[in-house]
């Protein structure tokens, strides 16, 4: 596995998965996702930089990261964690991605507080696209989504 964290590039020439949800107030559940993944020979995209400065520059290089390696990666995995953030960007992304045909999965705990949202807005574009109720069954349809590319 190639572990590639934001603002670092990606040249986009193994198969790849985006780690996509909450980041602020958040539990660092993608080092998880990361380690449940590093058999496999992909790129783990994650956004979590181990050191971020708030300001207006940073967050708009973060924000411009992001976009370029959602559009760049093979599947992006979305985990919505149980925590006080309703985390607005990763629902705003996955609003954006769902209507598209790259393939996604998804999974929110169920203390998330929106994930009826998720699981019925998803029920009306991607019909059948299971909402997973824990990161580790996240995990595992991440990694049947991978090995079938």
């Amino acid at each position: 596995m190639i572990h590639v964290e934001a603002p670092e590039g990606f040249d986009g020439r193994t198969r790849s998965v985006f780690l996509a949800g909450g980041i602020t107030d958040c539990p660092d559940w993608q080092a998880e996702v990361a380690a449940g993944l590093a058999d496999l020979p992909v790129a783990v995209l994650n956004p979590r930089r181990a050191a971020f400065e708030d300001s207006p520059e940073a967050a708009a290089e973060q924000i411009g990261w992001e976009f370029r390696h959602l559009a760049a990666c093979d599947t992006i995995l979305f985990w919505f964690p149980g925590s006080r953030s309703v985390q607005p960007i990763a629902l705003y992304e996955l609003g954006m991605w769902a209507g598209r045909t790259k393939p996604i999965v998804v999974g929110a705990d169920p203390a998330y507080a929106r994930r009826l949202d998720v699981s019925v807005q998803l029920s009306h574009v991607r019909p059948g696209l299971v909402v997973h109720d824990s990161l580790e069954k996240t995990i595992v349809a991440a990694r049947a989504s991978l090995k079938t590319m």
